[in-house]
């Protein structure tokens, strides 16, 4: 005899949920409607709804508004996030801050990348948005994961993740404004964690299999998988207008997912 189903899974994050619960606890994405996805692949991602609450280790996050979204958290004692300091909005008295020793601070520093990351310890409440509008994007880090995102995209990150950044060879000149030649990384191990991003207008997602690639603008460029492969490649351009010059592109090749943004800011200005 067949058993009614009892729980639903998330399209965005995979994460299992009684039947009837109205977003993921995970991710936050709406359970009651299905991904969208474009013809060429695409999967836009998921609005959040504005409340809607989002639970990892003891804590929890209220996500809060549309255009310029806020990430109200509640951390539990024990838990603690890290984060570029400029990014708090408010805090209660009792949570602590500290510095969190990074590796590489000169390098960091030429390279245009946050050398200050900050700590907030539970319990207590304190809240981070970007100065800008866009969406938030929760990505959920299973035992294992490994992530690469753009400079200045990541909003927050639990303290169960390790923070490091890597090298992107080749896209000295075209990345980031000239000197994107590094991203952050994010690696679990045995715990979960927790990684929220911040991409300017909306954010797309795409799943590549191996050996298939694609090209992207490169200020475009939000995250991808870190055992997506990136390199850089010039089109040529013809015609006797442009004089045949070409244009820099990020290729990107499989297996993983890559996500990108539909608008591109410079941080120069938020380098501090």
């Amino acid at each position: 005899m067949a058993t009614a189903q009892t729980f639903i899974q998330c399209q965005w994050c995979t994460t299992q949920s009684p039947l009837g619960t109205p977003s993921c606890p995970s991710c936050g994405a709406p359970l009651d409607s299905r991904n969208v996805v474009s013809d060429s692949g695409w999967t836009a991602a998921p609005r959040i709804r504005d409340m809607t609450r989002i639970e990892f280790g003891t804590s929890t996050c209220q996500v809060e508004g549309h255009m310029v979204p806020v990430a109200d958290l509640q951390l539990g004692a024990g838990d603690a996030v890290f984060f570029e300091h400029h990014v708090m909005l408010w805090k209660d008295d009792s949570v602590p801050l500290e510095n969190l020793s990074l590796s590489g601070g000169v390098t960091r520093l030429f390279a245009g990348m946050p050398f200050s990351i900050s700590m907030a310890k539970g319990p207590g409440h304190i809240a981070f948005s970007r100065d800008a509008s866009g969406e938030l994007v929760v990505l959920p880090m299973h035992p294992g994961m490994e992530m690469d995102v753009r400079e200045h995209a990541f909003v927050l990150a639990s303290h169960s993740l390790e923070y490091s950044f890597v090298r992107v060879k080749g896209l000295a000149n075209i990345f980031f404004g000239g000197e994107g030649m590094f991203m952050d990384r994010f690696v679990t191990h045995t715990a979960r964690g927790l990684l929220m991003l911040h991409g300017y207008g909306n954010v797309f997602q795409r799943t590549l299999k191996p050996g298939e690639s694609i090209l992207i603008e490169p200020g475009g460029f939000l995250y991808k998988d870190s055992s997506v492969a990136m390199d850089v490649e010039f089109q040529k351009i013809g015609g006797s207008f442009l004089g045949g010059k070409a244009m820099a592109m990020a290729r990107v090749r499989g297996p993983g997912r890559v996500g990108i943004q539909s608008m591109y800011h410079h941080h120069h200005q938020d380098r501090k």
